[in-house]
């Protein structure tokens, strides 16, 4: 379907030149989305694909030990498409407050993102409503410290921001000049809350997100705050009862062509195919999260068999065991704390651990070591290798 540039220019004078910033039309698209045919079985395959990442938490012994780890995995990803060169060990190191050493600049922004991820997430279990006023606050916890922390925090910019080159004059895009960045954020909530457009949650967050992506409302935090709000959109709606999808490595890992259509986009005002890529990413990233649950579940089941092989050491080793399953990076001082066992007790389960091939040891220092539940640690690694 031909439906043109899904947008005007502004021309407006910057810097003694002429600069054509993009002012989206609202959405939803006109005319309307085709919905029919192969784009209708797509919709149906990522809303089973999402069905079964939902059903599959209820498999878990705790959901929220999968939510912990899963939550951190994005918060690595989505940054790393940012520039940041830190690993999830870097990240769990961070969270450990003994251990030092750890690249700082960007494992403060990776702990910012899971921040401001749980904060959104705590507010809608509040029943505070998916808005502008919710984003901003997002925003704000993700500069809070660290880079960006001068970019204005938790409020839309005041200036112009562009993509590519190295002023608006000669930029690859130009977003809305500063002015109008309220009305078009105002307009993209009307859309998100439009409750006779007739879309479903899947497609409106595609389209949201594509929105958010083309106004770049704040001027640091635009990919990392505009990717959240896919997993804000779907929780809200009831699509998944826990933030457990997340598109940021299906991104990473069709960069180029996941620019190049929102680039179609706003040119040509082709979203069936921007829609059909985040759907296929929606259903292949959601299989892949199911796949990731279950052996987990089987790594867990296989190891705690090998503990009980223990014999009168199983019970203390099988209480460090589930402390490593919640969190898989830890020093014996932490464990001592988490289990309530005496530190020579967990020294010697830790120790039985690493004999078994569970844990090891990642530091190679006599003090302050850090072990690692290493097999659980490489799934949750996967993927996540700096850009």
């Amino acid at each position: 379907m031909k439906r043109g540039a899904t947008g005007e220019y502004e021309i407006t004078a910057m810097g003694g030149e002429a600069v054509r910033a993009f002012v989206p039309a609202p959405l939803p698209p006109d005319p309307p989305l085709e919905l029919l045919g192969e784009r209708q079985r797509l919709l149906e395959r990522a809303l089973l694909a999402c069905g079964r990442l939902d059903g599959v938490t209820a498999l878990l012994p705790d959901p929220d030990l999968f939510l912990y780890a899963y939550v951190r995995r994005e918060a690595v990803l989505s940054s790393q498409i940012e520039g940041t060169q830190s690993s999830l060990s870097d990240l769990l190191l961070f969270e450990l407050d003994e251990a030092p050493g750890v690249p700082l600049d960007d494992v403060v922004e990776v702990s910012n993102y899971v921040a401001a991820l749980e904060h959104g997430m705590a507010r809608l279990r509040e029943d505070f409503p998916l808005s502008n006023r919710l984003l901003r606050e997002v925003h704000e916890k993700l500069l809070v410290r660290g880079r960006g922390a001068d970019k204005q925090p938790g409020e839309f910019r005041r200036s112009q921001n562009w993509i590519g080159g190295t002023r608006p004059g000669n930029a690859q895009f130009v977003p809305p000049p500063p002015q109008l960045v309220e009305d078009c954020m105002a307009s993209l909530e009307r859309a998100i809350h439009a409750a006779d457009d007739g879309l479903p949650a899947l497609v409106k967050a595609a389209l949201a997100h594509a929105q958010f992506e083309t106004i770049h409302p704040f001027l640091d935090g635009n990919g990392r705050v505009g990717r959240l709000l896919i997993s804000l959109m779907l929780f809200d709606a009831g699509v998944l009862g826990q933030p457990l999808l997340y598109l940021s490595y299906y991104f990473k890992q069709h960069r180029a062509e996941y620019y190049r259509l929102l680039d179609t986009v706003r040119a040509e005002g082709d979203w069936e195919s921007w829609l059909d890529f985040f759907l296929e990413g929606v259903a292949s990233t959601a299989g892949a999260a199911v796949d990731t649950a279950h052996r987990l579940l089987a790594l867990f089941r296989d190891d705690a068999a090998r503990v009980q092989t223990l014999g009168r050491a199983a019970a203390n080793a099988l209480r460090v065991f589930d402390a490593l399953r919640d969190r898989p990076l830890a020093t014996l001082n932490d464990l001592t704390e988490r289990t309530g066992a005496s530190y020579p007790t967990v020294s010697r389960a830790v120790d039985a651990l690493e004999n078994l091939g569970i844990v090891r040891e990642i530091t190679g220092r006599k003090r302050e070591r850090v072990f690692a539940y290493a097999r659980y640690l490489a799934i949750l690694n996967e993927g996540t290798e700096p850009l």
